[in-house]
């Protein structure tokens, strides 16, 4: 079965993000990951608005923008309007995802609900049927590189009951601590999409790691 793969660019070369992004758009990559991090809903601050509009002007493949970030329905409209094709907010970060998940898809782009290991997989009920995307956080969010949580193998197969029970179309991506040694299970699991960053910049060819998880 093949999936989609959705490289980290948090874990790319910041000092030669230019180079980085053309490695990754000449290659078989489907999309481009954005981890949007504020300090606050994740203990780490990585980038915003600005790079996020620059890495636009670097590829026409789809902009995976993953907002780690309080109140996201402040700045849903502006990551919408430099260029995201699909938008992912926290369920643990806002009360308001019924009028996110409306404002995004009332600009013709994909919606997408991401859920913290801890969080249980029945909150998701209400939005399933509403959202294109399910992303499954496979690391407890916040920095790159750490270790997979074994648990969420188990996390993915009941999320991918509730899809199929609730007649959903929506996708799920696994994002966290996807590697060589993991990824097999989570396609057979029902993952749709692995968003890999360290397993992917820290391999010695970008190309050769992306066709290994495809």
């Amino acid at each position: 079965m093949s999936v989609k793969v959705s490289p980290s660019i948090l874990a790319a070369d910041f000092a030669n993000l230019s180079l980085e992004c053309s490695k990754i758009d000449k290659s078989n990559a489907d999309w481009f990951h954005l981890d949007v991090m504020d300090g606050l809903f994740v203990p780490n601050i990585s980038f915003g608005m600005p790079v996020v509009r620059t890495i636009r002007k670097l590829t026409k493949k789809p902009l995976d923008v993953h907002l780690m970030i309080i109140e996201p329905e402040k700045y849903v409209t502006e990551f919408i309007n430099i260029g995201s094709d699909i938008i992912t907010v926290h369920i643990e970060a806002t009360n308001n995802l019924n009028q996110i998940i409306d404002k995004i898809h009332e600009s013709s782009i994909k919606a997408g609900i991401a859920i913290n290991p801890e969080t249980p997989i029945s909150d998701l009920k209400e939005y399933i049927k509403k959202v294109d995307l399910i992303c499954l956080m496979g690391v407890n969010p916040g920095f790159a590189g750490q270790k997979f949580i074994e648990s969420t193998h188990e996390r993915l197969k009941e999320l991918k009951q509730l899809i199929i029970s609730s007649g959903s179309n929506a996708l799920i991506e696994v994002d966290g601590g996807v590697n060589k040694d993991n990824f097999q299970d989570l396609k057979s699991n029902g993952a749709d999409v692995l968003v890999a960053g360290s397993y992917i910049f820290n391999s010695p060819d970008y190309n050769i790691a992306i066709d290994a998880l495809k």
